[in-house]
């Protein structure tokens, strides 16, 4: 059997005598998905915190691609994440911060791969503008654009859905899937049902109604 990608055991953290997340196992095997759900609370985005090495449980192990998390350049080559909201650069336009995300990534910023991005995720009118005129639906599909500009193995994504119109939604899952087809693993967080089905992906329930 394959090592898995991503590797939880016993997992625990709490946040002062609140416990958020308690003997979680799984595992995500490579080339697979698995999509973390569960009521607000229930220790979804502390789960991706902790894969992506941005939060160390209390209690447990958790490794990727056979590692313990470690931040390193050499981790993130191979992870891309939007667990944490990134710094726009001030005077850039949202195609210069994709293209300088894929450039920075290993990729080729004039393949060709921006421009189908932009054009299926709705950017490309908005190209030359500046992060800070988006509204929060159009920053959301400039950070899926970013994260799946960047070669990687690994995508950690919380609630990618998330402030996206119903008609973009399926376009973000195709995108997704086109990742699985080439070979990525998938780990995320996810409020809506009809985008889970979508992806066609395994879940994990997590909280005190998890069964």
């Amino acid at each position: 059997m394959p090592t898995p990608v991503v590797s939880a055991r016993g997992l625990g953290v709490s946040f002062g005598s609140v416990a958020v997340l308690v003997d979680v196992d799984l595992d995500l095997p490579p080339g697979a998905a698995l999509c973390l759900t569960g009521a607000n609370g229930a220790g979804k985005s502390t789960l991706l915190r902790c894969v992506t090495g941005l939060l160390t449980p209390q209690a447990g192990t958790v490794s990727v691609f056979g590692a313990t998390p470690d931040g390193s350049a050499t981790f993130w080559r191979r992870v891309a994440t939007t667990v944490e909201q990134p710094t726009w650069y001030l005077g850039l336009t949202v195609r210069e911060h994709v293209e300088l995300v894929r450039l920075a990534g290993g990729g080729d910023p004039a393949d060709g791969h921006v421009d189908e991005l932009f054009a299926v995720l709705g950017l490309a009118a908005l190209a030359d503008a500046t992060p800070d005129v988006l509204s929060s639906g159009q920053r959301q599909r400039m950070l899926l654009a970013a994260v799946l500009a960047r070669p990687s193995d690994l995508l950690v994504l919380d609630e990618p859905e998330q402030r996206l119109d119903t008609e973009i939604r399926p376009v973000v899952a195709g995108l997704l899937r086109d990742h699985l087809a080439g070979g990525g693993s998938l780990l995320l967080a996810s409020h809506d049902p009809s985008f889970v089905a979508a992806l066609g992906c395994p879940t994990l329930r997590l909280g005190a109604d998890a069964s």
